[in-house]
């Protein structure tokens, strides 16, 4: 039986161990007074018939391939038991692929197609795999039905009147609220540690002083002892540089427009105009990047390239400021909407107060509602540099990836994440240093952004001292 219908099976003994939990509690309060509804009988019956044998389930999905694998290596001849690694790797990957073959080119009568090309070995190998798989799934199917029936029947020979069956269940439920939450920080902190690992690999080749406070970025390798620049110049300061450039003019455009249309939404506006106004700029996005970075490129960047040359100033086909005020176009609504939110959950109270003080309603913004609401401002802020600082298609498009170092907008410059993606394009080699910088690229960028978060917390917690 395949894991589906496994799934749908547990589900079908859960329910019926629900029926049956609460109708043993139903006879039991019309003989005495129970400590729990009938209903938390019945839950507590359908979570313990369900939760251990998922559990089970889990576990022998995610282990059964290697152990199968190694059964069957063991029951090869001694001829396949002393392999390479590399050798052993692919053999275990062609009795895979021919079981593979096999499973799917079975006629109607079950019987599956002979084919006189395969390797004896491999052949048998395959035919081994085949049956282990068919055993395991048979024992697996057994093992699982078996611990959900003997979990409601255990569970049904310990209710009792007394029996805190709502307290088990809101414990049940408390812990599987707490395993999803420590799901998402294991995760966060696996994620951290791949790439941790595996910058520290780049760093044994490249020195972390090169990498931080380098000015020239060239990651290329020599194919030959002979080959002129072909050493690698892995300096990161341009990168950074551009991010940071691209991404303060981005910011420079959504923030102003983003907090004035919101104070104009929340404060201004009719609600006509709102409900008009405000899911028309949230439109923006729903936008792909692919369309905002055809924009900057085919409209905005000639545009600026049109208007620099009739002031004299030089400008390149692909400049910084094009990437830049499209990609600030794009993360308006980030800061619109959250602002808008934050403001118009600003309790009413403090306006009247600020008017019976005789404020008037533009004083009242500046000095009552702004401040009040500063965190969520700080929230959207935040979340719209975050965007700005992981966007790669704008940037590609428009403005280039030539990592140059300078602070001039109309020059052409890369960010950390196009990088990243042109690094870890096509066929790679992951113990070369030109690979392994995008993961180094990348520890670097997680750091920026946490010290972000942490200016941001800062921010907040001074406001909210002086306020309180």
């Amino acid at each position: 039986m395949n894991v589906t219908s496994l799934l749908l099976v547990l589900v079908s003994i859960a329910l019926l161990g629900y029926f049956g939990g609460y109708r043993k509690a139903r006879a039991l309060s019309s003989s005495a007074k129970t400590h729990s509804r009938p209903q938390y009988h019945g839950y507590l019956v359908a979570l313990w018939a369900l939760l251990p044998a998922l559990a089970v389930l889990m576990a022998w999905t995610m282990s059964q391939e290697a152990i199968i694998t190694r059964l069957v290596m063991s029951e090869l001849p001694a001829t396949a038991q002393h392999q390479s690694a590399a050798e052993r790797s692919l053999f275990i990957n062609q009795f895979k692929n021919l079981a593979q073959a096999k499973k799917s080119a079975v006629d109607e009568s079950g019987v599956s197609l002979p084919n006189e090309e395969d390797d004896p070995l491999t052949n048998q190998a395959a035919n081994r795999y085949l049956h282990w798989q068919e055993r395991s799934q048979v024992a697996r199917t057994l093992a699982v039905i078996t611990l959900a029936a003997l979990a409601i029947w255990l569970t049904l020979r310990r209710l009792r009147a007394s029996f805190q069956a709502r307290n088990r269940v809101e414990k049940i439920i408390q812990f599987i609220m707490m395993l999803s939450a420590s799901i998402a920080i294991l995760t966060t902190v696996g994620i951290v540690f791949s790439v941790l690992f595996e910058a520290l690999q780049f760093f044994r080749h490249v020195p972390i002083t090169e990498f931080l406070f380098g000015t020239h970025w060239n990651p290329q390798t020599a194919i030959r002892a002979d080959q002129v620049g072909g050493s690698g110049s892995f300096g990161a300061i341009p990168l950074f540089t551009g991010t940071l450039l691209i991404s303060l003019i981005a910011l420079s455009v959504a923030v102003p427009l983003g907090l004035f249309s919101a104070i104009y939404l929340a404060e201004y506006a009719s609600p006509r105009v709102r409900a008009i106004a405000k899911p028309v700029m949230e439109m923006l996005a729903g936008i792909p990047t692919v369309v905002y970075g055809f924009f900057a490129a085919l409209t905005v960047a000639p545009l600026i390239r049109q208007t620099a040359e009739s002031l004299g100033l030089s400008a390149s086909s692909e400049s910084t400021l094009a990437a830049g005020l499209v990609m600030g176009i794009m993360i308006i609504p980030f800061v619109s909407s959250l602002s808008d939110d934050v403001i118009s959950a600003v309790p009413q109270i403090l306006r009247d107060g600020s008017y019976a003080m005789g404020a008037t309603k533009s004083e009242t913004i500046k000095q009552v509602i702004i401040p009040a609401a500063l965190p969520g401002i700080v929230g959207g802020v935040l979340l719209a540099a975050s965007r700005a600082i992981g966007e790669t298609m704008i940037v590609v498009m428009a403005a280039g990836l030539a990592a140059n170092l300078t602070a001039n907008p109309l020059d052409s410059v890369t960010t950390v994440t196009t990088q990243i993606v042109t690094l870890l394009t096509g066929d790679q080699e992951f113990d070369s240093p030109k690979t392994l910088a995008a993961f180094a690229l990348g520890l670097g960028l997680f750091v920026v952004t946490l010290g972000l978060n942490i200016i941001s917390l800062y921010v907040v917690r001074k406001y909210r001292e002086q306020y309180e």
